[in-house]
């Protein structure tokens, strides 16, 4: 058969049946590469998601045959966990537990930041059965590798929806949060100055950190032990001292490297036959519930402290303590620097960051203590 027939035929193809749903995907296979390169928005997640769109939605495309490329990366990285705990160590390795261990209070924002997860684990339970509302519910967490570890231990027959819901509204915090935080805060609130007192931290205090941390999540919640152990440890690397070529290594190479492999292995479930369907869209829908009131679990957790603290906290931050680190930290600065150039949120914000990193990560871990 020559070129022109063989084109022909595969042209032929998309317009019988439900075929024709291959080339909605690439539309929104476009859309994912246009917001990651024209907006900027989190583009070594959405130009693997939106390009691998449109590769997996090719008629007859070998990358996802039984021994095709995506096939094999799925299988050795995403249907394994190895991915997302590789990952980890990367992030691990980029958060800096400075400001949170100099005001340990900022923790309890990160706890209040998951509200919307068992929020939504309720409201996912009517229309699903309770591994998939949990494995769903996890998207709040708005941390991508801890949905994937929750979705593929409890055996969510959903997880490449899920997986594309939690990475997708990571990517799109900078659209989501601020409409949310300006709608549940006055602008004499969101105008409440925090000045950072730096109180030093010992490099000791620093190293026992994440040991402790692992310790005590290996103890409360033994299913999150894999997450929460990669991530403390990707920061030991970090806190060291003796392994900084090390630490650079897995904040730029290694983070780059998986998350480029990650995103591209996640489009592998974006076929047309598994995405375009009710189920998904209802899954994208509860996974944009959570993250709004996991936001707003923060914010209004933030303003009730405020009822009873003389000393006034920016409610701001408090959105900050979903895990999508270090996005959501940015963008309260950002807010606070817009609506006076004079106050500076970042070291609160990033602060109240990790700790929903740490939180997320828990949360997950309880979801599995529960449901496996």
């Amino acid at each position: 058969m020559d070129f022109l027939s063989f084109l022909y035929e595969n042209i032929v193809y998309l317009f019988q049946g439900d075929h024709w749903k291959m080339a909605v995907m690439w539309i929104i296979g476009g859309v994912l590469i246009y917001l990651a390169i024209k907006k900027e928005m989190e583009p070594t997640l959405l130009l693997p998601l939106g390009f691998g769109a449109i590769l997996v939605n090719l008629p007859f495309a070998d990358a996802i045959t039984e021994h095709g490329a995506l096939t094999t990366l799925y299988d050795a990285g995403i249907a394994n966990e190895l991915f997302p705990l590789l990952l980890f160590i990367g992030i691990g390795a980029m958060i800096d537990f400075g400001p949170l261990l100099s005001n340990p209070k900022l923790m309890i924002f990160g706890a209040a930041a998951q509200f919307g997860i068992f929020f939504t684990f309720c409201l996912a339970s009517m229309f699903f059965g309770i591994n998939d509302a949990a494995s769903i519910a996890i998207i709040g967490a708005a941390d991508g590798p801890t949905a994937i570890s929750v979705a593929q231990k409890l055996h969510s027959q959903y997880t490449g929806a899920i997986m594309v819901a939690a990475y997708s509204y990571m990517a799109l915090v900078p659209i989501i949060q601020p409409p949310i935080i300006k709608l549940l805060t006055t602008k004499k609130e969101r105008l409440i100055r925090m000045p950072y007192e730096a109180k030093s931290v010992s490099k000791t205090t620093k190293i026992l950190f994440p040991i402790i941390i692992t310790v005590i999540a290996g103890l409360a919640a033994p299913s999150a032990v894999s997450l929460v152990g990669f991530l403390m440890f990707g920061n030991l690397i970090r806190e060291c001292g003796v392994l900084d070529s090390l630490s650079e290594t897995a904040q730029k190479v290694l983070a780059n490297l998986v998350t480029i492999f990650l995103g591209i292995s996640i489009a592998s479930q974006m076929t047309a036959d598994k995405f375009l369907q009710p189920q998904t869209l209802l899954i994208l829908g509860l996974g944009l519930f959570a993250f709004i009131f996991d936001t707003a679990g923060g914010v209004l957790f933030a303003k009730l402290i405020n009822l009873f603290s003389k000393k006034k906290i920016n409610p701001m931050i408090g959105a900050a303590g979903i895990s999508a680190f270090p996005m959501s930290g940015r963008i309260v600065h950002k807010m606070g620097l817009q609506e006076d150039p004079q106050n500076f949120l970042l070291m609160h914000s990033i602060g109240v960051n990790v700790s929903g990193q740490i939180a997320s990560v828990i949360a997950g871990g309880l979801i599995l203590n529960f449901f496996m």
